[in-house]
């Protein structure tokens, strides 16, 4: 039996180029889900999918890097399939044969390139925050209150005025107020 597995990264992508390529395949059942990439952890979809995986089976996926972008959960994945009896075919890659030495050990290749691709991922774009805030830019959201605001609530709080009436005035909660001394 070959049973197809679909996933995409936020609610805001589609998961039916993954659908026709996996359905094209005469996959006889198909799991699919939404969820972030890094980690196979907090993935039911996944794992009902593996779970179906009896001997002779296939789980077929569309592309690797939708199964996983860790080495380390590559490998478990795989291991997981092996121990079931059952195999994997990637279409993305034809020419890995998970039931040979070589296509085994592609397959680590591939998943540290995955991997190393996140890291760089994430460094750019830790690089681009650093370079944001050299350049002044105010990263996150507005403050509630404004400079004035501010203030005028340091003023109040010095007069000893509880942040409680002042958050009140100023349609703030009073932790917000609070933080200001």
């Amino acid at each position: 039996m070959k049973i197809g597995y679909a996933r995409v990264s936020t609610v805001d992508q589609n998961l039916d180029r993954q659908i026709a390529v996996l359905r094209a395949e005469a996959c006889n059942k198909l799991f699919r889900e939404k969820a972030t990439g890094k980690s196979t952890k907090g993935r039911p979809e996944l794992e009902k999918a593996i779970d179906a995986l009896g001997t002779g089976d296939v789980l077929v996926i569309a592309e690797w890097d939708r199964a996983t972008r860790s080495m380390n959960d590559g490998v478990s994945i795989i291991q997981r399939i092996a121990d079931r009896g059952a195999t994997v075919k990637v279409l993305d890659r034809p020419w890995l044969d998970l039931t040979t030495p070589m296509g085994k050990g592609i397959l680590a290749f591939l998943s540290a390139m995955a991997e190393d691709e996140r890291e760089r991922i994430v460094r750019r774009g830790k690089q681009g925050l650093q370079q944001a805030k050299e350049r002044g830019v105010k990263l996150g959201r507005k403050p509630k209150l404004s400079d004035h605001q501010r203030e005028k609530a340091r003023y109040r709080l010095g007069k000893s005025e509880s942040a409680r009436s002042i958050a009140k005035d100023m349609g703030v909660s009073h932790t917000t107020i609070s933080r200001l001394v």
